[in-house]
């Protein structure tokens, strides 16, 4: 059995890297079929699916660009407005606590004028009502002087022109002795 395989070995001295005529040829036919097959039915659908998914990864990268541009710019008039409302806020309260203090200095002065008048009120009732109480004081009195002066010198002092006279001498005389001692 060695001699036989050494035997067959001995016949076939070609190189194995290089294979014989009709392989080669059956080889070649059969590549050049695949090759044409490729070349012309896949490689084109190839290419184009290729083509279209770069164009499509492009497109979205352009597109996520300009949505990222957009949305920059959406944010730059985001702050600007938030910027003009908080201006706005601090103008307003601004506005608020002026008319605010305007308001209690209004009130102030209102208040002012108002005790004022109250007090002027006041004065002139107090003024009125002493003068009431003086003329009836001054009636009071003179109604009791002369009965009293009546009973003392035993007859009647109904003369009225008189009794007020004498009346308002003896009240001069007390208020200017009222006087003198303060």
């Amino acid at each position: 059995m060695i001699a036989n395989l050494v035997a067959l070995a001995a016949e076939e001295e070609q190189n194995p890297l290089i294979p014989a005529g009709p392989e080669l040829l059956v080889g070649t036919i059969a590549f050049a079929i695949v090759f044409f097959f490729f070349w012309k039915k896949l490689l084109p659908n190839i290419n184009k699916v290729l083509e279209e998914r770069r164009a499509a990864i492009e497109g979205g990268i352009e597109e996520a660009d300009a949505m990222k541009v957009e949305a920059q710019s959406v944010l730059e008039q985001y702050k600007a407005q938030l910027a003009e409302a908080r201006h706005e806020a601090a103008r307003l309260r601004q506005e608020a606590q002026e008319q605010g203090a305007q308001l209690i200095a209004d009130m102030r002065a209102e208040g002012q004028r108002q005790r004022e008048e109250i007090i002027a009120a006041g004065h002139s009732q107090l003024e009125a009502d002493r003068k009431a109480a003086s003329q009836a004081l001054r009636q009071d009195v003179g109604k009791l002087a002369t009965d009293l002066a009546g009973k003392l010198v035993g007859e009647s002092l109904e003369d009225h022109a008189r009794q007020s006279r004498v009346i308002d001498r003896f009240l001069d005389e007390l208020e200017e002795k009222a006087e003198a001692t303060r």
